[in-house]
């Protein structure tokens, strides 16, 4: 009986043991990377069979094999698939700017336009899975004004030629105002970033007071009455003064005259004896006739070198009535 139970025991531990070696090992599904997919959803898998991967959405393969192989063991083949964010193209813009830390999927970018220029578009895009933006490319386009507002009795000038109606960012018009009227404010405008002109100048009517005489001078027109913005009067001056300045003088848009000339003086060669050399020419003063150097005139005085024995002239200039001589001249009157 003992012999028997022996037997039955073993037999049944030998039967368990070769059905445990005829059950090969199964596969449980793998671990993979975070941007790689399995193509199944079985959760076991027998020796032999193939799974297949795949890159997940926003991702590209770049290198490796896209499948695995269950072994006998139980455990898969090494996973060799490689996957990298999907790119986007690099956009293009004219007349602006863009910032992106990347063009990887998932990574934004932001657009700005130049100064004078306006967004048509969204001003940021996300890079998507399929490798495009989220939203077109934005276009910059310049600002425009309308024309110049142009104030009565005024003209104005561009600063380039345009068609139409429009102006564009940048550009400037000047005014000029129809005599008697004067500007009043600057003379140039500019469009703006915001679409409008800077501020308009104004044309009003200015006069001046009548103007009064120059000493030793002759007016002309002699008028007892206002004159209007840029109205002119002419000067000249008496005898042998000599006019320093402008001829003309204007109404200014202030309601002033601009600055008047003066009548200088003329010299009179004040030395008692000696010689002179004028215009070139050596004078004895007694026969200098008239005695007379015109403003701002110079003649030539002879002063003594002592050492050498030997006379020099030095130049002496009529300054408005004024002759100044030179310290070495020793025939001044007194």
């Amino acid at each position: 009986m003992e012999l028997v139970l022996t037997l039955l025991l073993c037999s049944l531990e030998f039967f368990i043991t070769v059905s445990s070696n005829d059950n090969p090992k199964v596969c449980p599904l793998p671990e993979v990377s975070s941007n790689v997919e399995i193509g199944s959803l079985r959760r076991t898998f027998s020796p032999g069979e193939e799974l297949f991967l795949s890159c997940m959405d926003g991702y590209t393969p770049v290198s490796g094999l896209p499948k695995i192989v269950c072994g006998s063991s139980g455990e898969w083949t090494k996973s060799t698939l490689t996957c990298m964010r999907r790119r986007c193209p690099q956009p293009r813009l004219s007349n602006g700017n863009f910032h992106s830390r990347d063009y990887l999927y998932q990574s934004t970018i932001n657009y700005t336009c130049d100064e004078g220029y306006k967004m048509t578009g969204s001003s940021t895009a996300v890079c998507q899975a399929d490798g495009t933006w989220s939203s077109p490319t934005p276009i910059c386009t310049i600002v425009t004004c309308g024309l110049a507002p142009i104030p009565l009795f005024a003209m104005v000038t561009y600063n380039k030629r345009f068609r139409g109606n429009t102006t564009n960012f940048g550009d400037t018009a000047t005014y000029k105002c129809l005599p008697p009227y004067a500007l009043i404010g600057y003379p140039t405008a500019e469009c703006t970033v915001n679409g409008s002109w800077t501020q308009t100048p104004k044309c009003q009517v200015v006069t001046c007071p009548p103007p009064e005489n120059i000493e030793n001078g002759i007016m002309y027109p002699i008028e007892k009455r206002n004159f209007g913005y840029m109205e002119t009067v002419k000067f000249s001056c008496m005898g042998n003064y000599v006019l320093e300045g402008n001829v003309n003088i204007f109404c200014q848009k202030d309601g002033n005259w601009s600055i008047k000339p003066t009548c200088m003086a003329p010299c009179t060669v004040d030395i008692q004896r000696g010689r002179i050399s004028f215009q070139g020419e050596k004078i004895w003063i007694e026969h200098f006739k008239p005695n007379l150097v015109y403003h701002k005139g110079q003649i030539l005085l002879y002063c003594k070198n002592k050492e050498r024995n030997c006379g020099y002239t030095v130049p002496a200039q009529c300054f408005n009535g004024s002759l100044s001589f030179p310290e070495c001249f020793k025939g001044k009157a007194h």
